[in-house]
């Protein structure tokens, strides 16, 4: 009895369904709440949406969007034969919203028509407010097909924080915003990577168009690769090390190592700079057990030290010739050696901060370099670094953009000095959840939305970008460096 009567309860509820207004009203002039009909009206969160009314037109952008149900009234059938009478309240389903007005005289209205905004009306809106800084083209918007999206320049005045799990497209996407930064930019760039995704940065891109092409072509002399096993070695002076810094690579503790700290600390006020050599030789009693200490801890047998070649990464820090240095991590041969290069540069680059030269320090794989709980007292002094730069580095021209992904494994007092996001695929509700905590200027709704990103789409927001905006970020002008390793062997046989 119920079925036959299905289609005509259905055709009640659409036609009052049908009857609902597409309507928008705001108390302040800057936000708005919505009802629409759940049919036949696309205002995704992160949508574009055109508010109108007899004082004119507005463009807003739908923060969230929720199904609110009503009881509109009751219906009845009667019985066949002996079968009983059906009685049915019809439930009318309603799309109810809230947003934020991006242009207009902010004045408050009532009851403005609303539909979504055509990727001209969005596009016409993003080009008034370009202002006179660099943009950097990094993809186009993900709900207004075909419109190109760019990153303001200035915003990177700001630290950023950049995340996502394995496989959204991270590293990519890092690096189309990478050789943006160069190709519209002077601003230095020193990145730490771990994981060798950025060792072929010098090196164009087989497909890239050739007016691309020869631009990077050109600045590509200014890139300076260092690696472990390459033509420009990754290596660092013993004397140049700060005493605090090795102090934990010996894994010295000033009270209960007193003697042998207080013999590092003779070797380092002598006129000579100290070296392992010198250390390994001395003769004195507590000499000796400092060298047997290096010896033990194979600290000598390290690839990363210069040794008598006379390179150091830190001397060429701020060389004014050199626009971006990519310190190979991954090329290194052991945690500690990483950690020491880690350690070493940012303690550089704060020792020399009166010089107020601007620069982009990259933090790739974050969660290794400044963790929230360092394995060691190497990575410990590399994190604590991280945190002055985060909380003092600005003034000075020093920004952060810190990549992980693993946002709970990073030490927090970086993540929170944070003023930009980029939001790439996160599974994880918990990592999305303390990204919200940590960053609240990012609408919580779009990021919700995050579990569901595909390859290369993401949620950027803060003073690098006009609006909290949900993008697909573009192609990359330079090889990568790095790259999964095959699955031939989920092939069949």
């Amino acid at each position: 009895m119920i079925g036959d009567h299905l289609d005509e309860y259905r055709a009640l509820r659409s036609s009052l369904e049908e009857r609902i207004l597409a309507i928008a009203t705001s108390v302040d002039g800057r936000r708005f709440e919505l009802q629409a009909p759940l049919q036949g009206l696309a205002l995704p969160p992160g949508g574009y949406a055109m508010l109108e009314d007899a004082n004119g037109r507005r463009l807003g952008q739908v923060l969230s969007m929720r199904l609110e149900q009503t009881d509109a009234a009751e219906v009845g059938w009667e019985g066949s034969g002996d079968g009983p009478a059906v009685r049915s309240r019809i439930t009318i389903r309603t799309a109810r919203g809230e947003g934020v007005i991006l242009s207009g005289d902010g004045a408050p209205f009532h009851d403005a028509a609303i539909r979504p905004a055509t990727p001209e009306e969005v596009e016409a809106w993003l080009a008034e407010g370009a202002g006179t800084r660099a943009r950097l083209p990094v993809g186009e918007l993900r709900l207004a097909p075909g419109v190109p999206f760019a990153f303001d320049a200035g915003g990177f005045d700001r630290h950023t924080f950049f995340c996502g799990q394995s496989g959204s497209g991270k590293t990519y996407s890092l690096g189309v915003v990478l050789e943006q930064l160069l190709l519209e930019t002077g601003l230095q760039i020193v990145i730490l990577d771990p994981n060798s995704d950025f060792a072929r940065l010098d090196q164009v891109r087989d497909e890239v168009d050739e007016p691309t092409a020869a631009r990077w072509r050109a600045l590509a002399g200014g890139i300076d690769i260092r690696s472990g096993d390459g033509a420009a070695r990754l290596c660092v002076r013993l004397r140049e090390l700060g005493r605090t810094l090795q102090a934990a690579m010996l894994r010295l503790d000033p009270v209960d190592d007193r003697g042998e700290h207080a013999e590092l600390d003779s070797l380092l006020d002598d006129q000579q700079p100290a070296t392992l050599e010198a250390m390994i030789a001395a003769t004195q009693p507590t000499a000796s057990e400092l060298a047997l200490r290096i010896r033990n801890l194979g600290i000598d047998r390290w690839g990363v030290w210069a040794r008598d070649t006379g390179e150091s990464v830190l001397a060429s820090l701020g060389d004014p010739g050199v626009r971006c240095q990519v310190l190979d991590l991954g090329s290194l041969d052991s945690h500690e050696e990483a950690a020491l290069v880690s350690a070493a540069v940012l303690g550089t680059l704060w020792e020399r901060r009166a010089q107020r030269r601007p620069v982009l320090i990259v933090i790739d794989e974050a969660h290794n370099v400044c963790p929230s709980d360092p394995p060691d007292a190497i990575t410990a002094l590399a994190t604590a670094h991280a945190v002055r730069i985060a909380a003092e580095g600005r003034k000075f021209g020093l920004y952060l953009l810190v990549c992980t992904q693993r946002p709970q494994k990073v030490e927090e007092n970086i993540i929170s000095q944070c003023d930009n996001l980029v939001l790439m695929r996160m599974a994880s509700e918990s990592d999305l959840a303390h990204v919200g905590e940590l960053l609240s200027f990012a609408p919580r709704a779009l990021l919700e939305g995050a579990t569901s990103f595909r390859l290369g789409e993401a949620l950027v927001a803060g003073k690098l970008a006009s609006h909290p905006a949900l993008i697909r970020f573009g192609r990359r002008v330079a090889e990568e460096g790095g790259g999964d390793v095959e699955a031939g062997w989920a092939s069949g046989r």
